[in-house]
């Protein structure tokens, strides 16, 4: 056995080894059962990932701090990434999975996008779900080879459009194949989303 892993969460094994494993990154408040459906549905039968958030603000789980909504505490943005990028290893391990496919919803979109940047290569791809740009200036990364599915809602309250646009753009100048839709959708998810992971996931 290897050692305790660093975050709370839910594993559910494989029942198609043909599909790459999910990460499953929630968004504030939410926690290791809340992204489990959309993974089901997003990629049947693949094998399902899924930490809790370390960090609490008014006690709802969050994957790193922030200082005012839409302002991140970057210097525990980047050590929660590093920590995630540990248990991800860890989970390879334990669990004999391939690397995952990060699907992240709003806060979990947001440390899934930051570990891109801070951790290249090491998930296959991601899903990022009305995602913002993490740092104020990111650090360089290679991502040739790594896929990005970006879903903004055009009427989202909480993401600029600009600044997913230049999230998109960050990552492509990187060397990732990005797909950016903008949905007609505020910052919740739609059935669109639903659709859109699946069959991007299905195509990769």
């Amino acid at each position: 056995m290897s050692t305790q892993p660093s975050l709370v969460h839910r594993f559910e094994p494989a029942t198609d080894t043909a599909r790459p494993p999910l990460l499953l990154l929630h968004g504030t408040g939410g926690d290791e059962a809340d992204l489990l459906p959309l993974g089901a549905m997003a990629a049947p039968g693949a094998a399902l990932l899924s930490p809790r958030g370390a960090v609490l603000e008014n006690g709802m789980p969050r994957f790193f701090r922030r200082l005012a909504e839409g302002v991140f505490d970057e210097d525990d943005l980047r050590r929660r990434t590093d920590d995630l990028a540990g248990f991800i290893r860890w989970a390879q391990a334990e669990y004999g999975i391939a690397a995952p496919i990060a699907l992240g919803f709003s806060n979990g979109a947001n440390i899934a996008a930051s570990l891109l940047l801070r951790h290249p290569g090491l998930v296959r791809g991601a899903v990022l779900l009305r995602a913002m740009a993490p740092f104020r200036e990111a650090p360089a990364a290679r991502l040739d080879g790594t896929s990005v599915l970006m879903l903004s809602g055009t009427a989202d309250p909480i993401v600029p459009a600009a600044n997913s646009k230049r999230l998109a753009a960050l990552l492509a100048a990187d060397g990732a194949t990005v797909r950016h839709h903008e949905l007609p959708a505020g910052h919740g998810l739609s059935q669109l989303d639903v659709t859109l992971t699946r069959e991007w996931i299905a195509g990769l």
